[in-house]
């Protein structure tokens, strides 16, 4: 008995079928030259990144220890290989801290009352809406003088970390309400209807249905703004922040510096020590930036859903 053999056989498309005419692509010469051209652009762009990082890493490698954020800095050039950024360090914190106590709050609600409560056809809404893009593209130092005279001098705060803090809160608030809003939108509207359709009220929808299906969204453009806010130097010049002090803030009316700010100290100085030293400090700051970013990543992917 003769066993049955299975052959098969491999037929080459025919260009000319209509569909093999629809899915292939013929490429332009422009269309060739453009790409190679971004191409380029990113290539040149991440080499110019990637150097000025691998320089900074290798200049800061002797200062890449406990004593970067466990030490004072210092005045004295003798002293400078015991030095560290503690002071900075520690302010930088506490500004951070308080601008997420303070925007985020404010910007998450009122990107919900724009998004779900306010009427569009009113015009005091669409100025409103009007406002908040054009106070996104701001410049920072803008921030800064209008902190300088109202909130540090008018309202008597003072140079104190409040004062950073509610000026870079400010500073920070529209990019806060507008990611907010992309992530409220991004819900869509039949979770909304099938939500009414069983008895839901508004609040019930918003706050069951619409808000946590938006959390990897508005958590992800927070923490992008606060990673902005953390490396803004010149409005933190303007408010006043010290930019050499030896004691950590111990209060929401104490002195101040931050990391911006005593880099920049650091890289005037003509000594060699201090351009080591800035460029721990820079390594330093860049690692906290990527640790929240990655936070940032790892909620979008944690908690993204597909519709």
């Amino acid at each position: 008995m003769s066993t049955p053999t299975l052959t098969t056989t491999t037929t080459r498309p025919d260009p000319s079928a209509p569909g093999n005419a629809l899915t292939q692509r013929r490429s332009r010469p422009g269309e060739v030259a453009f790409r190679l051209a971004m191409q380029a652009c990113l290539l040149v762009a991440f080499s110019v990144l990637t150097a000025l990082l691998a320089w900074v890493l290798v200049k800061g490698w002797n200062r890449l220890d406990s004593r970067l954020w466990t030490e004072m800095p210092t005045g004295l050039v003798s002293r400078l290989d015991t030095a560290g950024v503690q002071s900075a360090l520690v302010g930088t914190l506490w500004i951070i801290s308080l601008v997420a106590v303070i925007c985020l709050p404010i910007g998450i609600l009122s990107a919900i009352y724009l998004e779900e409560y306010a009427d569009n056809t009113r015009w005091y809404n669409r100025l409103l809406e009007l406002n908040i893009q054009n106070l996104a593209g701001v410049p920072s130092i803008i921030f800064g003088i209008l902190g300088l005279g109202i909130i540090a001098r008018a309202l008597g705060l003072g140079f104190t970390v409040i004062t950073a803090a509610i000026v870079l809160s400010l500073l920070v608030l529209p990019v806060v309400i507008i990611a907010t809003r992309e992530a409220i939108r991004a819900v869509p509207q039949s979770i909304r209807h099938a939500s009414y359709a069983l008895g839901a009220t508004k609040w019930q929808t918003v706050s069951r249905q619409v808000l946590p299906s938006a959390v990897p969204g508005i958590a992800t453009g927070s923490i992008l703004a606060l990673s902005r806010a953390i490396g803004e130097a010149a409005p933190l010049i303007v408010l006043g922040a010290v930019t050499f002090i030896t004691f950590n803030p111990d209060g929401l009316d104490s002195g101040y510096t931050a990391l911006p700010i005593q880099i920049y100290t650091f890289i005037t100085r003509s000594q060699s020590e201090y351009t080591e030293l800035a460029a721990g400090a820079i390594v330093l700051l860049l690692a906290i930036v990527l640790a929240m970013n990655s936070i940032a990543i790892f909620v979008r992917n944690r908690f993204e859903k597909r519709w």
